[in-house]
């Protein structure tokens, strides 16, 4: 049974909950716990939502709009910046946030709600951003699936970012869209290495699936590009070039990074990974981050959280676009979705009286 990425539930910043791990509770531990923490079951609960569409202002991020089919994500990305949010509900962004999931089954009604809605302004929406949309529970759920129906329908604008290779799945949806200039795809890809992957990412697609899916996204005509995200220094930073190159040779037209951020309380759990996986170069990693940050090792200000600051920052700019322009990747601005298509399907204002 595949492993978690963290054993640690630190206390949330609003209520108290732990666990230790060095207590013996006399549960059998294997002899490889030192790295990778007990498999758990995957707790689901359902969420009634009131609405379905987040939106932000924010300028790191080209989109406005998203959408969020769950909370918490199994794929166990042990970087995730979307942890801290599980303290919202009350549970911890450690275990809690890979083991203890909130599906939202009423997804794609409240989509069509609030694209019926007289008022509503089109603007293309990212689906799976806070957590992935394509994570294993969609097998089962389909929420992502339904709501790309309802996108469909309403020939409504559409961004991606997953690691699942459940997506491929949704061949038929993506392609239909994006005949007609409704969507774009992005594969988040951080590493080739399979040991680094299981260790920091333990639930994901491989890195040689993931570029089968770029592969099979873009032969079917989907606009397809890839994250390196996150870059982290010392870990998968060395791969920049090789990353970028296998991408390319994929079906990549596009790539993108975004350094390490580690906000509230993923700094513990960052670093207590980093002492299981990385003991040696632990601190070393940790100082480089607090050279991006300020000596911090999270700053939130916008322009800066994205990319941190300095030389370290700017080497990796530099190796980055050098060998983007050398493979040919975003040699064009970012390809344009359709706003103008969207229509409300014949009599669905009709339906509401």
């Amino acid at each position: 049974m595949k492993t978690r990425a963290t054993g640690l539930n630190p206390h949330n910043r609003f209520q108290t909950i732990v666990t230790d791990r060095d207590v013996d509770d006399g549960w059998h531990h294997a002899p490889e716990d030192d790295l990778n923490p007990d498999s758990l079951a995957t707790e689901v609960v359902n969420e009634t939502v009131r609405s379905i569409i987040s939106r932000n202002t924010s300028p790191d991020v080209p989109f406005d709009q998203s959408i969020n089919p769950y909370r918490g994500c199994e794929h166990a990305c042990i970087y995730c910046f979307a942890r801290p949010t599980h303290a919202y509900w009350d549970m911890s962004p450690g275990l809690d946030f890979e083991t203890r999931l909130i599906a939202k089954p009423n997804a794609a009604r409240k989509l069509r709600e609030e694209l019926d809605k007289p008022g509503y302004r089109v603007s293309p929406i990212a689906l799976g951003v806070n957590t992935d949309a394509y994570q294993p529970l969609e097998r089962k759920r389909r929420i992502t699936r339904e709501l790309l129906e309802v996108l469909l329908e309403y020939r409504h604008p559409v961004s991606i970012i997953t690691k699942g290779a459940l997506i491929l799945r949704d061949l038929d949806l993506l392609s239909e869209l994006a005949d007609q200039g409704l969507c774009s795809v992005r594969i988040s890809l951080t590493t080739l290495s399979n040991d680094l992957k299981r260790r920091m990412e333990p639930r994901t697609a491989a890195p040689a699936t993931r570029l089968k899916m770029i592969e099979q996204l873009a032969g079917a005509g989907i606009p397809t590009g890839i994250i390196i995200g996150p870059v982290i220094p010392f870990v998968n930073d060395q791969e920049i070039e090789a990353i970028l190159t296998a991408a390319a040779s994929a079906g990549a037209t596009r790539a993108s990074w975004i350094m390490l951020r580690l906000p509230l309380e993923l700094d513990e759990l960052f670093t207590d990974w980093l002492q299981r996986h990385f003991p040696q170069r632990a601190e070393h990693v940790m100082n480089r981050i607090r050279d991006l940050r300020g000596g911090k090792s999270y700053d939130a200000t916008f322009g800066r959280r994205m990319t941190g600051t300095g030389p370290y920052s700017d080497l990796i700019r530099q190796r980055f676009s050098k060998k983007a322009r050398q493979l040919g990747l975003n040699l064009h601005e970012a390809e344009p979705l359709r706003n103008d298509l969207f229509r409300r399907p014949a009599g669905e204002q009709m339906g509401l009286w």
